[in-house]
């Protein structure tokens, strides 16, 4: 189960011989985590590596086994990795912990996988033939609306041990014709599936037609809100929703079989509900109407008449009382934002505040208009209790505004340790607005002060902040606007720019690799260099020019991450990707990280962003 820590400390020791450096957090919930040993055949004999947990002795000592036999002379203390030599692919490994001298625990046996990749078998949907309905009419003159295939494909995946065993699943979201709010067209139903890592169906959530497909209609917040040690899964359902037991998620007297989707496949109208379904089961649990509702006059209340900016949602995990999580469910950034906390015990959502901006156009003392495709919750202040960066504008564990930036919306950002030497934590964000005072910038995320920020007259609509070279300290970070590298202190350091997507920990370094698609690059200085392209072995990316991973969180093995992508030649299976590169540095699982963590919980949310740690562990 999830336990709570007096103390709950995540270390870092760089190697054998460097110090240990002990962080300090707050008693907050966190998962109890199994070891997750992993083993890989390759050219040098079997590659393992396994979990430190964050909450735990930094200088927990492991031995490992191969077949029964013990194959470490001395108790293992540096990284939690090793090769296994004489390791071959009919091998059984285990890893057990050591205690003052003696084996206390050992970890479930893993057998060598014969790839550096797991491949996890779907149950891939069929779409219903039956005919699409409504016609396909533009309601704005936008690009002429194309008929998408009508096969599902995978899409994003979020992570939560839904059994308890200390294990990861996966849940898996199912996509066919997905659509944009600033395109009309009739999508197919949602589908959420859960997996087990060998590739055990769970359950099977249809979200129905009432819930239209696309990045920003369904976010998935799978977490354990109450603290049984078993996730669960939270999300907007409407009526036509079938819960992974196959029964109707419906209020009151609403109708479980109508159909709310008008002439241009948009569903403007009908109930909306928040459902928290079991990460065992599937089945639902407690069900609740959404808030805020679309309302009535959707031209006054957000701007127009026809979704595109009422129908744009995020969500986000955040310890709002600095120990249990919460919930966040959230609508509207373009104009009106509107942010709902909830925490769930078990068997009722409880509503905890509701942060509304209103729909006057104040950018400098509300979130109006501040929003972007992404949201980061953390605690920017230090009082132990979270904050949700919503773009421009940063929302405080109350529900009352902590600033506003009047920056506007934008596509991107985030937070992190980006200055070490700096106190507190910092955001990197881009913004839309035209012409922009500050389109690309850097500010302390407690106050909304601007650290760095360059002026623009485009939409920039990427940017990334990653440590990706060791010459500089701090975080270094880019976007679409120019070619230009800054370091922290805002100095162009080069002139040719890596990919703006995703960061990620792969090499055994501690700076960042660079993750595009199915590309995987390391920075050299001065320009990226091509570590591995998983598109070899058939690997390919979601949410189209997004290029995203399904995932990218550290899941099992050591402290490096995993990357999840759809077999582009059979999209009934997923990928799932892992490192076998050794390292010297020995480092918890990100995931007791809460920053990381609750990243990786709002990964899949619109425009996903890659995951950050709280604490800065670079140069």
């Amino acid at each position: 189960m999830l336990t709570t820590n007096s103390i709950a400390t995540f270390c870092v020791a760089l190697c054998a011989a460097a110090p240990t450096v002990l962080w300090a957090e707050k008693p907050r919930q966190v998962e109890a985590l199994d070891r997750g040993l992993v083993a890989v055949k390759g050219d040098s004999g079997v590659f393992l590596s396994w979990r430190l947990l964050g909450n735990e002795d930094p200088q927990t000592l492991f031995n490992l086994y191969r077949n029964g036999e013990k194959i470490n002379a001395h108790p293992l203390s540096g990284a939690t990795c090793r090769t296994d030599a004489a390791g071959t692919l009919a091998d059984s490994y285990t890893v057990k912990t050591l205690a003052n001298g003696k084996e206390t625990s050992a970890s479930k046996p893993a057998a060598p996988w014969s790839k550096p990749y797991l491949t996890l078998q779907l149950s891939r949907p069929l779409p219903d033939t039956a005919p699409a309905g409504t016609a396909q009419r533009q309601v704005r003159p936008l690009e002429p609306e194309r008929e998408r295939a009508r096969e599902y494909l995978p899409n994003d995946c979020s992570v939560g041990d839904l059994d308890g065993d200390g294990q990861y699943e996966l849940i898996v979201k199912w996509n066919a014709r997905a659509h944009d709010n600033a395109h009309a067209g009739t999508t197919d139903p949602v589908l959420l599936d859960a997996y087990r890592l060998d590739g055990t169906l769970l359950w099977r959530i249809d979200l129905g037609i009432n819930i239209r497909a696309g990045a920003h209609y369904t976010q998935l917040m799978v977490y354990d809100l109450d603290g049984d040690g078993k996730a669960e899964l939270v999300c907007k359902t409407a009526p036509g929703t079938k819960d992974g037991q196959g029964k109707n998620v419906i209020l009151g007297c609403d109708n479980p079989n109508a159909d709310y989707r008008n002439a241009a496949g948009y569903i403007l109208s009908g109930p909306e509900y928040l459902t928290v379904f079991s990460g065992a089961t599937g089945a639902e649990v407690a069900t609740i109407p959404y808030n805020p509702p679309r309302g009535s006059d959707m031209r006054r209340v957000w701007g127009d008449e026809w979704g595109n900016r009422a129908d744009r949602f995020l969500a986000c995990i955040a310890y709002l009382d600095g120990v249990h999580p919460s919930v966040v469910m959230c609508r509207g950034y373009y104009t009106r934002a509107v942010l709902a906390a909830y925490d769930f015990d078990g068997k009722t959502l409880k509503e905890r505040w509701v942060y509304d901006s209103g729909s006057a156009g104040d950018t400098k003392n509300t979130a109006y208009g501040q929003g972007n495709h992404s949201l980061a919750p953390g605690d920017v202040d230090g009082d132990g209790l979270d904050e949700i960066t919503y773009g421009g504008a940063c929302i405080d564990h109350d529900g009352s505004l902590l600033y506003s930036t009047g920056l506007g919306h934008g596509d991107a950002h985030h937070l992190a340790d980006l200055d070490p030497d700096r106190p507190g934590l910092e955001l990197f964000d881009v913004h839309e607005t035209k012409p922009c005072p500050a389109g690309i910038e850097l500010r302390d995320a407690r106050t909304g002060k601007l650290l760095f920020g360059r002026p623009t007259n485009v939409d920039v609509g990427r940017g990334l902040a990653a440590d990706i070279d060791p010459a500089h300290r701090g975080f270094e970070f880019w976007s679409s606007a120019s070619d230009s590298v800054y370091n922290i202190k805002g100095e162009v350091i080069a002139t040719q720019k890596p990919s703006v997507n995703f960061r990620i920990y792969w090499d055994g370094d501690l700076q960042d690799e660079i993750l595009d698609g199915a590309l995987l690059d390391k920075w050299d200085g001065t320009q990226p260099v091509r570590l591995a392209n998983f598109a070899e072995v058939g690997a390919k990316s979601i949410n189209g020019t997004k290029q995203n991973p399904c995932l990218s969180a550290d899941l099992f093995g050591d402290w490096r991450e995993e990357v999840v992508l759809y077999n582009g030649n059979d999209p009934s299976q997923l990928m799932i990707f892992t490192t076998t590169i050794p390292t010297s540095h020995r480092m918890p699982t990100l995931m007791h990280d809460h920053i990381y963590r609750l990243g990786v919980a709002a990964q899949n949310v619109a425009y996903n962003q890659p995951p950050h740690l709280g604490k800065y562990v670079g140069n």
